[in-house]
Formats: structure tokens, C-alpha cells, sequence
């Protein structure tokens, strides 16, 4: 029998990480308690969108929600460059030049805050991290977090990504080691200083297709890149319809935690021989619960096998948008 292989993905969601972030990760290790196999957080640092780091906490003194976010050297970069290249910028109030003081400046701005929100300990935590982007600055803080997993008992060393293999969307080989992405595509280039992740866009000329590249800038608003046809499977990364596949083709994971957000992209009816999980041959306490598949408005149940991966449901978990601040705690 093949070993294991449980999988969960996720864009870096907050300097702190959003509370479905921990329960993805609670879920996983509540599943290997019972199966064995190894973890691997896909980690999806490609994304362009500044908004998937935005961290909401709750003011501990006035009870009023608070969203505090990375700011970048120019906007080009917070609106159009990928995740793994923002840089953070020294200011809240960046000047369109860039330049300054770097990170530290933005942490120490960062620092005069945080007491409104979290613990010491979580405060202190922040500060040890010494990245320069925002995909680093979140995936360093998420590894030097410390956690306990659903069933209560701590991992080995204590810290929230213990044990779990991380593996990035960024990463050049795992790019180049991917299926092939021939339909849409986002793709790493060059413009006006900054690498942006554009879109292609096929078009037929002549009766051939041919591709450019785009960068979205709201409404039916494009800006079009200049592009001379060339790209290495190295610059390519998926939309959200294609990512599980494309990460599959070199993960190939057995179990996959699901989220809530990713049920409108995830379409099950995209694979063949869909059938519910047989909880008690597997000996894993399934919820009989039903979820609406809102890409296609099928009910399906909330365990699916589909090509021989186990499609599970992340924990339920309260206040999943807020960032998880409680450090030791059990949630």
C-alpha cells in the first residue's frame, strides 16, 4: 500500500495566519494520527493578490475589528507582482519612488500596534522575523509559531509546521517539473522594473492561436504587456481551475483538505469516478454532512475519492477570517 501523502494549500493569508489556516493544518494532523503518511503544505506564493494577506484582529481594549496589511515599494508591485516578490516597504505611506529604511521600518510601525491585539510572546515571535517579501515574512513567522494539533497532543517540536513538508508555487523546479498548462496561464515577466504576473489571453490571428499577455486592472479594464511570444515553463503558474491538477502532477497526494473557498474552483465533476468515502473502511470519524458545489450547484457529500485522492473537508472552526492569535492554546 502507498504511503500516505495529506495535502492542504494555501496563498500566505495574513502576517499572523487566518484561523482556517489552522484548522487546515488541525485537520491534516488529525489525519495522520489516524493513517500515517506525511503532510505537505502547498504553499501558494505565486498569487498577486495584496488583499490575501490582509490580517483582521480584534481590539483586545475596544472590541473593534482592526486590518492591518504589508505595504509595498510602488503600486505596480502591490497590485500586479506575485506574492513571493512584494517587497515590504520601509512605510505605511510609501513614496512612488520606493526606497527607505527597508523592512525594519514597516516592523517597528508594525510593533507600536500589535500590543492592541496580541500577546507578548506572539509580539516577540513577529519581531525574530528577518525576511524581506511578504510570502517569506508570513511562511518564516507561520514556522516559529507554536501550536497545539485538534487531538490535543503537541508535536514533536512544538511548532505549528513541525514535520510538514513545504513545498512553494514558486519554486523554479517545481514549475518546470509540472504538467503543461496550454489553455490559461499566468506567467512571471518583466514590466516597467517589476516582475508582474500577467494573464494570457489566446487569440486567433489568421486561424492560429496565438497568446499575449495582460494585467487585469479592474472591470473590463486590461492593461496589455509587451510580449515577443517567448517563455519558459519556469515564468508559468495556473489559474485557480487548474491548480490542483497542476500541483497534483508532482505532489500526488492521496488526502487533499479542502477550505471553504476553494469549493467554488474545486470542481469535483472535473475528474471521473466520483464516489463518497466509505468512512468506516477508512476508520475516520467523516461528518455526514452535505456541501453545495457552487460551480456547478450539485450536491455532493463532504468527502469525496476522486482518481484515487480523498478530497477531505478542513475542521470547522469559528471566526475563520480573524488571524489565529492564541498561541499555545488548544482552538
Amino acid at each position: 500500500m502507498n504511503t500516505p501523502i495529506i495535502c492542504f494549500g494555501q496563498q500566505p493569508c495574513g502576517f499572523f495566519p487566518k484561523r482556517y489556516l489552522i484548522a487546515k493544518i488541525n485537520t491534516a494532523r488529525a489525519l495522520q494520527e489516524k493513517i500515517g503518511g506525511k503532510i505537505v503544505f502547498f504553499y501558494h506564493d505565486s498569487d498577486a493578490d495584496y488583499r490575501e494577506t490582509i490580517t483582521l484582529m480584534k481590539d483586545l481594549h475596544t472590541g473593534a475589528d482592526v486590518r492591518l496589511n504589508f505595504t509595498q515599494e510602488n503600486k505596480l508591485q502591490k497590485k500586479h507582482s506575485p506574492l513571493y516578490l512584494k517587497r515590504i516597504s520601509p512605510s505605511l505611506n510609501p513614496s512612488p519612488q520606493g526606497g527607505g529604511k527597508g523592512v525594519d521600518a514597516w516592523k517597528e510601525e508594525m510593533l507600536k500596534q500589535l500590543p492592541r491585539f496580541a500577546n507578548q510572546t506572539l509580539i516577540d515571535t513577529f519581531k525574530s522575523v528577518q525576511a524581506t517579501t511578504v510570502a517569506d515574512f508570513c511562511l518564516n513567522l507561520y514556522q516559529n509559531l507554536c501550536g497545539l494539533i485538534r487531538t490535543n497532543k503537541t508535536t514533536e517540536e512544538n511548532t505549528l509546521l513541525a514535520g510538514i513538508e513545504i513545498v512553494r508555487s514558486s519554486n523554479k523546479n517545481f514549475r518546470e517539473t509540472a504538467k503543461d498548462l496550454s489553455n490559461e496561464f499566468f506567467a512571471d515577466v518583466e514590466y516597467q522594473g517589476e516582475i508582474v504576473r500577467a494573464k494570457n489571453l489566446l487569440t486567433t490571428y489568421n486561424l492560429k492561436p496565438t497568446t499575449s499577455l495582460s494585467l487585469h486592472e479592474g472591470g473590463n479594464v486590461y492593461t496589455k504587456i509587451p510580449f515577443d511570444g517567448k517563455l519558459s515553463k519556469s515564468q508559468i503558474t495556473p489559474t485557480a481551475q487548474d491548480r490542483f491538477s497542476w500541483m497534483q502532477s508532482v505532489i500526488h497526494c492521496t488526502h487533499y483538505i479542502y477550505g471553504q473557498g476553494e469549493k467554488t474552483y474545486l470542481n469535483f465533476q472535473d475528474f471521473s469516478e466520483v464516489h463518497p468515502v466509505n468512512s468506516k473502511q477508512q476508520n475516520l470519524d467523516v461528518k455526514k454532512t452535505l456541501i453545495i458545489d457552487n460551480k456547478t450547484n450539485i450536491l455532493a457529500p463532504s468527502n469525496q475519492i476522486v482518481n484515487g485522492v480523498e478530497f477531505v473537508p478542513r475542521d470547522e472552526i469559528n471566526n475563520p477570517e480573524y488571524a489565529w492569535l492564541e498561541g499555545n492554546t488548544k482552538i
